[in-house]
């Protein structure tokens, strides 16, 4: 069963459908892909990274977390099994806060050539990289109001800065649907924009809801969800309504991902987003 917050996503198959990963011969074409984005929101980039060095961080990250208790006893923390008790929450922060978060292992994957270069050519301009840049682990099991990413468009939290800031939202691993990757409400940026241009959504920066389906019948619109493997990324404009999915793997593994965000450097740039990120920054 496909459920977000616990709410259940695919009792009703028009409320559902599949991400459009872009097609090959698209990918070099820089105003193809600009159409793509300004109809659909979203560029799906299957096979944009290098799987390798994607699993290679993907390790990286739980065995730095083992020593918190984050690991099944016994397994590969590539494999990000989660262990069947809870974190020693002092060592956990300690280590993702003070050393993955500003390491520079994660500085390396958000800013490789793959990426930085990518959206370099993409902007058609010198670009810069936003320092708070967020990374999340979901264990199976996790479900319920307040777990899942709600639903959100980026530029809530992104005012004080261009509203053409462009997220990166990277799965580190294979992301099935049960093990909970972001959904996108289908068209949603147009909507998102007009009301914006007409000074309607003036809003806090906090989600819109946990409720997708209700969300999904407000915008007359479907939730585009997919099979996310690893070296797969997702491009989307601050508009688009997401949100993340429940993770309810069966074996235990944890769902990874990473969110960056990139914009023109000539651009007016968020000064708060200029920190690295840590759960008490009050953003």
């Amino acid at each position: 069963m496909l459920t977000s917050n616990g709410y259940v996503l695919d009792d009703d198959p028009t409320r559902l459908a599949r991400l459009e990963p872009v097609p090959m011969d698209e990918r070099d074409d820089r105003d193809a892909l600009w159409a793509r984005l300004r109809r659909d929101g979203y560029l799906y980039l299957t096979d944009h990274l290098d799987p390798a060095e994607v699993l290679a961080f993907r390790r990286y990250y739980f065995e730095a977390l083992t020593p918190a208790g984050l690991i099944a006893d016994g397994s590969d923390p590539a494999d990000g099994i989660a262990a069947d008790r809870d974190v020693d929450r002092g060592s956990y922060r300690r280590i993702l806060y003070d050393d993955v978060v500003p390491g520079a292992e994660y500085q390396a994957l958000c800013a490789a050539p793959r990426v930085a270069d990518w959206f370099a050519w993409l902007l058609d301009d010198e670009v810069h990289l936003h320092k708070r840049k967020i990374i999340r682990h979901t264990k199976p099991g996790d479900r319920g109001l307040g777990t899942a990413t709600q639903a959100h468009y980026d530029l809530v939290y992104l005012r004080e800065g261009t509203d053409r800031v462009l997220s990166m939202w990277i799965p580190l691993g294979d992301i099935p649907l049960e093990r909970g990757g972001l959904a996108y409400l289908e068209g949603s940026h147009h909507r998102v924009m007009a009301q914006e241009a007409a000074g309607l959504l003036r809003r806090p920066a906090a989600s819109i809801t946990a409720d997708l389906p209700g969300l999904a019948d407000e915008y007359d619109a479907r939730w585009l969800v997919t099979d996310y493997a690893a070296g797969d990324v997702m491009v989307h404009s601050a508009h688009i309504v997401h949100a993340g999915l429940d993770n309810v793997d069966a074996g235990g593994k944890m769902r990874l991902s990473t969110d960056i965000r990139y914009q023109r450097a000539s651009e007016p740039i968020d000064w708060r987003w200029q920190e690295h990120w840590h759960d008490q920054d009050g953003l």
